[in-house]
């Protein structure tokens, strides 16, 4: 069964766009939650890269990262509460503990912990959006001119780990199917037949590439087409960036945690949250239907 999280070939805006620019527009996302603490913004950030992973196609990842980051923020919200008693709000009192020493559950630690927990689930959500709509091939053919031989590494190690992996499933069903009379195949000897069909495949793939040319010194340009939605995640990112900054500079999404929770509501903070929600909707597909112009000479053929 396919994980979630693989990349999947996709007809849609995010799929199409360039690399760069996908990867531009998802991390937007993760700067937004990384500026601020806010609950609010971070609450938008996510449900942006959530909109933006549905929009693309890609319901079963943010599902998956969704239950993940969820279950990642209540750890972090649980042991913050237990490790930090700071704040004037105490809701528990737990007695000694051991390492501990007293513990006090506080309001404030808790919400420092969600903030932190929220942050972490945004961050999460974009990153299994990237790996279920970025073409990891196209992102290596991106790097390919500013570190050749890392994306080379890269690329034989993506595709070369799948095939050791079914070798080894391969082997073990071998293994099973000589019969019960047969001497068991120790692990010793399963890692040694492993190793040498790796090692015969890696000669043959090295025999390849040089035949192809990958030791020469003659420089290989290979761009990435532009695509025609770039300039939309762009303009999109540029816009949730400016805002992101601009707020810092403004007082948006205030958030102190000690001694006591404050969250600011001003009108700044709900329009970087909003722009953070509406960024998700890049990716969706608008059909725009054109009109048929009739000339008069096809109405006259017509008539």
């Amino acid at each position: 069964m396919r994980s979630p999280l693989a990349y999947t070939p996709r007809s849609g805006p995010l799929q199409g766009a360039s690399p760069g620019t996908a990867i531009l527009y998802l991390g937007s996302f993760v700067l937004v939650s990384f500026l601020y603490s806010s609950p609010i913004v971070l609450v938008a950030a996510a449900a942006g890269a959530a909109l933006a992973g549905i929009a693309a196609g890609a319901r079963r990842a943010v599902g998956v990262a969704l239950r993940l980051g969820l279950s990642l923020a209540l750890l972090i919200v649980i042991v913050n509460g237990l490790v930090t008693d700071r704040g004037a709000t105490v809701l528990l009192r737990l007695g000694d503990w051991p390492l501990l020493g007293q513990v006090n559950v506080t309001a404030e630690a808790l919400a420092a912990g969600a903030s932190i927990g929220l942050r972490a689930m945004a961050a999460m959500i974009a990153a299994a959006v990237y790996s279920a709509c970025v073409d990891p091939d196209r992102v290596l053919r991106l790097l390919r001119p500013i570190a050749g031989r890392s994306a080379l590494t890269a690329t034989l190690i993506s595709r070369l780990v799948p095939v050791a992996a079914r070798d080894a499933t391969r082997l073990r069903e071998a293994a099973e199917l000589r019969g019960p009379a047969a001497a068991p195949v120790g692990r010793a000897a399963f890692a040694r037949r492993l190793l040498a069909g790796s090692l015969d495949r890696s000669v043959d793939v090295a025999a390849t590439l040089e035949l192809r040319g990958y030791g020469l010194d003659a420089a290989v340009r290979l761009g990435v087409r532009p695509s025609r939605h770039d300039r939309r995640f762009r303009a999109v990112s540029a816009l949730l960036v400016a805002l992101a900054v601009a707020g810092l500079f403004t007082g948006a999404g205030s958030f102190e945690s000690y001694p006591q929770v404050e969250i600011g509501t001003d009108a700044s903070t709900w329009v970087l949250a909003a722009a953070s929600v509406l960024a998700g909707l890049a990716p969706m597909r608008f059909r725009h239907r054109r009109r048929r112009r009739v000339t008069r000479a096809t109405e006259v053929a017509h008539a």
